[in-house]
């Protein structure tokens, strides 16, 4: 199963320069359907958003960590 993070882009200027972050605020899932075999997502949010532009990544793995889709 493949995830991704989910995020917001925002702006914001730093000594006269715009920069661009991203906030996570959920998770993205790729799942199977076991009848059919059709690939589909789901999103899951952390908390609820008003934007409108979402963006998703994948995780980065942290040291130590296990790989994620494993």
């Amino acid at each position: 199963m493949t995830t991704y993070t989910l995020n917001v882009p925002y702006e914001f200027t730093r000594n006269g320069r715009t920069e661009r972050r991203y906030r996570r605020v959920g998770a993205v899932f790729e799942n199977t359907r076991r009848d059919t075999g059709e690939t589909f997502l789901s999103i899951k949010l952390d908390f609820p958003v008003a934007v409108t532009e979402l963006v998703a990544f994948q995780p980065s793995q942290r040291d130590g960590e296990p790989p994620i889709d494993e």
